[in-house]
């Protein structure tokens, strides 16, 4: 009974909920998707509530609704979650739906003042009604049970201290939705952040302090190929090990990271290339990094907590600096392109942030908890 208790009163705790910074993720994203592209910034002369009172337009798709409903509906429902896991149920919907509303009227009012978005009513409205039934979704859920469900899980299962590891994981495979020109290789930045600099101070005298490399990047070879695919694998399945209590749940858990990111980077594959192509990244090398990773992440269920942090960190910091020594090949370079201008334009490049942040986010996180102390002196650490 008291083993009961204790997991009740963990379940209850309402500033340990991972629904509020998934939530202001989710807003984040929102926010980037409906400002891209970010330019040309200007007064058209009208005023920026003219969308308003303006006649709906006579020309809308099914997935023009779809998207609009599609992209609120999560940030309704977890901002319900957040407020429903705060106590104040009665007011949940009213203030997703709320905040949803002026979050969306804020948008569009924005894009009043960039020319290549076009404001709309229509959008406002159905921004609103996808908050609504994201909302409406967490309150039934609530109702049935469902969220007290798995407080009790998360109780069991995880530390008290687990929720920006939560959200990591969360995010982890949208951003292997980006293709990668190592397949499970997230944060290859370099050579376009080399790019980028030059192209900003181009024309400046900075651009003589731009640092040159010696030699070029050069392909990694199948070894060092193996060896990032084996980390990009195992730094999810570490970053779980930090907040999941017992080893036979890590075992669950690792087994389930590892099959969730074959198969979203077989998805990646399919989208970029063509269906038929879903597997053609499967060879040898990455065969063998996929075992690799299936077997330290066998190795390293007894860690502690601390002690996987650490090895999560010395993951990461291997892993960028090999896959940031190679460069991307022209090949993939086109598949890129097709990404941020082709079919892939309506994600925005948001998948595309994703993959180049996610593990510089892991990393800051794992130096941050590394320097944090337990929260639970009774549990394992």
């Amino acid at each position: 009974m008291a083993k009961r208790s204790a997991i009740l009163q963990v379940a209850t705790a309402p500033h340990r909920t991972s629904a509020w910074p998934l939530a202001l993720a989710v807003i984040c994203l929102v926010v980037y998707a409906s400002l891209y592209p970010f330019s040309d910034w200007r007064d058209q002369g009208i005023s920026p509530f003219r969308f308003l009172t303006a006649p709906w337009p006579k020309y809308w798709t099914g997935f023009d609704v779809a998207i609009n409903l599609a992209g609120y509906a999560p940030v309704g429902f977890l901002l319900a979650l957040s407020v429903l896991r705060s106590g104040r149920v009665r007011c949940a919907v009213i203030v997703a739906v709320l905040s949803g509303g002026l979050l969306s009227l804020c948008m569009e009012t924005l894009q009043s003042y960039l020319p290549s978005r076009v404001p709309s009513n229509v959008d406002l409205a159905l921004n609103t009604l996808g908050a609504w039934l994201g909302a409406c979704v967490a309150w039934l859920l609530e109702k049935m049970g469902v969220i007290g469900h798995w407080s009790r899980f998360r109780a069991r299962w995880l530390a008290l201290d687990a929720r920006g590891a939560l959200v990591l994981l969360a995010l982890w495979p949208v951003a292997l939705l980006f293709p990668a020109s190592v397949p499970m290789g997230l944060g290859q930045v370099l050579e376009r952040l080399e790019t980028a600099l030059a192209e900003a101070l181009a024309d400046t005298p900075f651009l003589d302090w731009l640092p040159v490399r010696d030699i070029e990047l050069q392909p990694l070879v199948p070894g060092a190929e193996l060896v990032c695919v084996a980390l990009g694998a195992l730094i999810p399945c570490l970053l779980g090990y930090c907040v999941i209590r017992t080893a036979w749940q890590r075992a669950m858990f690792s087994l389930v990271m590892l099959s969730t990111g074959i198969a979203v980077s077989a998805l990646s594959a399919a989208l970029s290339y063509g269906p038929s192509h879903a597997w053609a990244w499967l060879d040898l090398p990455v065969r063998s990094g996929l075992a690799l990773a299936a077997g330290l992440a066998l190795l390293m269920l007894p860690l502690r907590r601390r002690g996987a942090a650490a090895f999560a960190l010395l993951a990461l910091a291997i892993h960028l600096s090999l896959l940031n020594q190679a460069p991307a090949s022209a090949y993939f370079a086109q598949t890129l392109q097709t990404w941020e201008q082709g079919r892939f334009i309506r994600f925005h490049g948001l998948a595309q942030w994703l993959g180049w942040l996610w593990p510089y986010a892991a990393l800051l996180y794992m130096l941050a908890r590394l320097s944090w102390r337990e929260q639970a002196p009774g549990s394992k650490s």
